[in-house]
């Protein structure tokens, strides 16, 4: 599947062009990169299918940028790109990783400091000519150093969201293959994890091989590193590294569980094994030489005196002890989240129309869905201003009445300013069905007054939900600091809901601060951020991270019905 390096060439020529300051083109190429990565369907097959006119056809896609998707289809590069890439003086791409700089303030950092890596950046910050320049200052510079860390430790490593598409194809494929038994994902895909390292696949075949031979010459393989009988190693495309195992159907389940992590999990499990006279690996538990569990996961648990315990629940965070009294909780279903509470369309910064959104949504078998286009004063993603909300709530009346089998809530995502107010006023907010508030600037206050400011928004009985709760960007951008204490028990009293953004790049809250909250007493929302219908479907991952802050249906009011979802808000 090639659309993530698709979808990352664009965004690096658009962020090429605003280097130069080139008017127009900066949006389109990210406008196209968003879409694109989102996209179920693989470019390569699209254009194989239908060519360029089916190119076309994806939102967001023009003649121009579908030339340049067939010339990657046919060549694996883009000219366009190796021409911008080679005229730039800079590290582009992982420069503007770095919280707080884009591509004109890289352009000063370059002409002024001749900053072009990030080596040089540090340099420059430790050496405190970052804190010289205009507009920058002392703060901005210990950010930027703070930041730098924190991409170093993001490098080499896929959003959740992008590598479980990839993964489910590796298994649907192999899965395919004759003499296949089966084929599953382990490792932190399997646990959910918001960011991976890694692929590890598993695998159950006759003819152990076949699946090595088909594995290894899959499109998205860069480079073989190694193939044997039973294992292989390759380096995709991608940049990560992707390990086949065979096994064998008595040892598959020991193996699953074993290669699925976590690592903290395991150094206990096996403790556990240990104490009750077993040995606990890869292959089995063994009572001495004789193996006494291994085909199933469950089998393993069981013999330990254990619940089975989800994958994403393996963080050695408790839950073996939990397992071991018979109190683990029964965390949410996949299945059992109704509706999607955070979605934008074309009225702000969608791609898509209300209609749209809604029968894709439908698709998807959601009973309801919340639009929530961004409302207030800032100039940020196409704010509605109070007068086009009203309208927009029309609208929204009226679509409602053409589709049937799915509800469609009146909703806004709307901005908390740096004193904690709402940017719409009282009386219009109250016209709406769910009222989402949200942070977009002055991230850098100090997390006294966030937590201030945070608290002071939840006073507002218009606001429900505190929506992608600490601002920040996988690999890019850390959250802002508040006193977690405080905001949730401010939450707990003022029945403010907090969201799990499902969005790959934020999924925030965290699975850490969902356990938190919910043993503060605060309910929870997830909403995907959708932006297009195509983005819908992430709303598994902010139910992966529910359940992996061992979240209960009792505590998601998207388990709720329409009517009891609408009797909550109103509390």
């Amino acid at each position: 599947m090639i659309n993530l390096q698709v979808a990352k060439l664009f965004y690096q020529i658009a962020e090429y062009y605003a280097m130069d300051e080139v008017a127009f083109k900066p949006q389109a190429y990210e406008r196209a990169a968003r879409l694109i990565e989102g996209l179920e369907d693989d470019l390569a097959d699209i254009y194989k299918v239908g060519g360029l006119e089916a190119l076309m056809k994806i939102s967001g896609v023009g003649q121009g940028l579908a030339e340049k998707i067939k010339e990657y289809v046919k060549t694996g590069k883009i000219k366009e790109y190796e021409k911008l890439k080679k005229g730039c003086p800079v590290d582009l791409e992982h420069l503007t990783a770095v919280q707080g700089l884009g591509p004109k303030s890289i352009k000063t950092l370059y002409q002024k400091l001749k900053v072009k890596t990030l080596a040089d950046l540090a340099k420059a910050a430790r050496g405190g000519q970052i804190a010289k320049l205009p507009r920058f200052g002392p703060k901005v510079q210990e950010n930027i150093l703070r930041s730098i860390t924190y991409v170093k430790g993001g490098q080499g490593r896929m959003l959740l969201g992008y590598a479980l598409s990839l993964v489910r194809k590796f298994e649907a494929r192999l899965n395919e293959l004759s003499g296949v038994e089966r084929a599953v994902a382990a490792g932190s895909v399997r646990r959910m994890k918001e960011t991976i390292g890694d692929i590890d696949i598993l695998a159950i075949a006759k003819q152990p091989a076949k699946i090595m031979d088909y594995f290894c010459s899959m499109t998205e393989v860069a480079k073989v590193l190694s193939k044997g009988e039973t294992r292989s190693s390759v380096k995709l495309h991608s940049g990560l590294d992707a390990d086949l195992r065979v096994l064998s159907r008595e040892s598959f389940g020991a193996g699953l569980q074993y290669f699925t992590g976590s690592k903290d999990h395991n150094i206990a499990l096996r403790e556990i094994a240990r104490t009750k006279g077993y040995k606990l690996n890869e292959y089995g538990l063994w009572r001495g030489k004789k193996a006494v569990a291994g085909k199933t996961e469950e089998e393993v648990y069981q013999k330990l005196g254990l619940r089975y315990i989800e994958p994403e629940m393996r963080e050695n965070t408790g839950e073996l002890e939990l397992s071991a009294k018979n109190q683990l909780p029964k965390i949410v279903e996949y299945s059992q989240v109704l509706g999607d509470l955070q979605m934008h369309s074309d009225w702000s910064d969608g791609a898509n129309t209300i209609l749209e959104m809604a029968e894709a949504a439908k698709k998807l078998g959601r009973q309801y869905i919340a639009i929530t286009d961004h409302a207030g004063r800032l100039a940020i993603a196409g704010s509605l201003k109070e007068e086009r909300l009203l309208k927009q709530m029309a609208e929204i009346d009226k679509i409602g009445k053409k589709i049937s089998g799915i509800r469609i809530l009146k909703g806004a995502e709307v901005d908390i300013d740096k004193d904690g107010q709402l940017h719409i006023k009282d009386k219009v907010l109250a016209k709406l069905d769910i009222v989402l508030g949200s942070v977009h600037d002055n991230f850098k206050m100090s997390k006294g007054a966030m937590t201030e400011r945070i608290c002071r928004a939840m006073q507002n009985p218009s606001m429900n939900i505190w929506a992608h709760p600490t601002g920040r960007l996988l690999g890019r951008r850390e959250g802002y600091e508040v006193d977690w204490d405080k905001v949730f028990a401010q939450a707990a009293k003022t029945n403010t809901i907090i969201e799990i953004n499902a969005y790959p790049e934020r999924l925030d809250l965290s699975w850490q601060n969902v356990k938190r909250a919910i043993a503060a007493g605060v309910k929870i929302s997830i909403g995907t951020d959708a932006h297009a219908t195509n983005h819908l479907a992430y709303l598994e991952l902010g139910i992966a991270v529910a359940r992996r802050g061992w979240a209960k249906k009792s505590d998601i009011i998207n388990c709720l019905g329409l009517e009891g979802l609408k009797k909550f808000l109103k509390k």
